[in-house]
């Protein structure tokens, strides 16, 4: 994994915590393919809206929530990373 990759992968964890006010993980916490709803990380619908708005607003993409692969791209932070590098390239 390139270092870019790395950077983007601890932003999105970074954002994830800050955004949804996880005080009690650390980036270090959150694995690139721990899923980020259910079992996982334990994230909802609620978080996923918050989520999607602080990506937005950070990271300058637009997000369709009502297109049908966009609950793919929230699988993992790996596919959040993903979905970032194609939009920024788009």
């Amino acid at each position: 994994m390139s270092e870019a990759q790395q950077d983007l992968y601890r932003d999105i964890k970074q954002l994830i915590i800050d955004a949804l006010g996880l005080e009690d993980i650390a980036v270090h916490d959150i694995d690139d393919q721990q899923p980020l709803f259910g079992e996982g990380l334990g994230l909802d619908s609620v978080d996923a809206l918050e989520l999607g708005l602080a990506l937005q607003k950070h990271f300058g993409i637009k997000i369709d929530a009502d297109a049908k692969d966009t609950r793919s791209h929230f699988t993992n932070v790996a596919s959040l990373a993903a979905f970032i590098t194609a939009r920024r390239a788009a």
